[in-house]
């Protein structure tokens, strides 16, 4: 007898919030067809071991219930701290603002793979926002953008290009950044490696 095939099916995850039906749901199915659950670095949830036969069925089963699959060429959802309201430091509402960048950009299908953004409602930084390709910090001056961070093996702090931001400058200056990642790559790549294109459009600041 062949061995069954497997594969992973991942929930995209608003601003790492799982909704109880959806998690009510991912738990029965795992118990069905012992699947791994798997909660991801970037605040999503991953159902390991799923059976190829069985993975159409399962992802049916929760887009009933609104579930979002990640897939190539959709918007990354950005990785936020718990923010304002479950924070003493959290000086905005990480949710809300998470919505805002998803409400503007979620109908990009062609922004490339491998482009990570990160809100953190404090300087702390919480959610790895100077390490993530664009870092969107609030403080209490306005907010600041870092463009160009990574982890892995070789981690890098990224280059802070914008102080004393408004709401609606930082949904601006995202725009130019991604579409000047756009531009600039042909396949995957992460942001630091454009840092010193003679047109990259922001200096240090």
């Amino acid at each position: 007898m062949s061995e069954v095939k497997k594969t992973s099916i991942t929930l995209l995850l608003q601003a790492g919030r799982l909704p109880l039906e959806i998690m009510a749901k991912a738990r029965e199915l795992a118990e069905r067809y012992d699947l791994g659950v798997y909660l991801t670095t970037l605040q999503n949830l991953r159902l390991t071991g799923v059976p190829e036969t069985a993975a159409e069925e399962i992802k049916a089963q929760l887009a009933v219930l609104g579930a979002d699959f990640k897939a190539p060429g959709k918007f990354p959802i950005p990785r936020v701290c718990v923010g304002m309201g479950h924070c003493s430091l959290g000086l905005i509402d990480t949710e809300a603002f998470s919505r805002t960048i998803l409400a503007r950009f979620a109908g990009r299908s062609h922004t490339k793979a491998k482009i990570k953004l990160a809100v953190a409602a404090c300087t702390m930084c919480c959610s790895g926002t100077k390490t993530s390709d664009i870092g969107i910090i609030a403080t209490r001056t306005g907010y600041e953008i870092y463009a160009g961070g990574k982890g892995g093996a070789n981690p890098k702090v990224g280059r802070r290009i914008v102080r004393q931001a408004t709401e609606p400058e930082v949904m601006d200056i995202l725009a130019i950044l991604i579409d000047f990642h756009d531009q600039k790559t042909e396949h995957k790549q992460r942001f630091h490696k454009l840092l010193d294109d003679p047109e990259f459009p922001f200096p240090e600041v």
